[in-house]
């Protein structure tokens, strides 16, 4: 008498693609606090202000000026879904510091509409972060953060704040919004840190 009914093959095979607890979807989910802000690229600016109060700053024509990457890369979002194989084009968040002095270890991330996340400074250096202005070839749309966002892929998605207007340098962590709110202050999704 078997125990085991016909067809049963143990456990599914994970994919090393994915992180636990995600499935892979094919759409492109739009998740937001509020409403999305309009901002085109005629009033789109960018700082990264330091934590002596130095501001770096970019409008749109700078920004796109700067050496560009395209970036092909896995997402993963806190609700579960991940995306796989998605193409970007921005700038290295390494570009926009390279003339920046600092000594912060972290940075909060601020967008237009009020929306803050917090990302340790290493997690945006060193070819892991980008200010992505294109999506599979064309410009980002305003509903997943365009004209431009923070891509931190590596991170939950909620790190990759969307409409992002500066980067502050701060030598403490300053937790966003999402954070105060009950997420985990650093969102490592192979380690399912989704909640404080």
């Amino acid at each position: 008498m078997g125990i085991v009914t016909r067809g049963f093959g143990g456990r599914r095979q994970a994919d090393p693609h994915v992180p636990p607890g995600q499935y892979v979807t094919e759409d492109f989910p739009v998740l937001s606090t509020g409403p999305t802000p309009n901002v085109d690229e005629t009033s789109w600016t960018l700082e990264v202000r330091t934590e002596t109060g130095v501001v770096h700053h970019w409008d749109w024509a700078g920004l796109t000026a700067l050496p560009a990457e395209d970036v092909t890369t896995d997402i993963h979002c806190v609700t579960h879904w991940s995306k796989l194989g998605t193409t970007w084009r921005g700038v290295s968040v390494d570009t926009l510091l390279g003339d920046v002095e600092t000594s912060a270890d972290f940075v909060v991330a601020h967008s237009f509409g009020g929306y803050t996340t917090n990302v340790p400074l290493e997690d945006l250096t060193d070819g892991r972060a980008w200010i992505a202005y294109e999506f599979e070839g064309e410009p980002l749309d305003p509903v997943h953060g365009g004209p431009a966002r923070l891509l931190v892929p590596h991170l939950y998605f909620w790190k990759s704040a969307k409409w992002v207007r500066e980067l502050e340098l701060t030598v403490q962590e300053d937790l966003g919004f999402w954070e105060v709110n009950g997420y985990h202050a650093y969102g490592d999704p192979w380690l399912e840190q989704r909640y404080a």
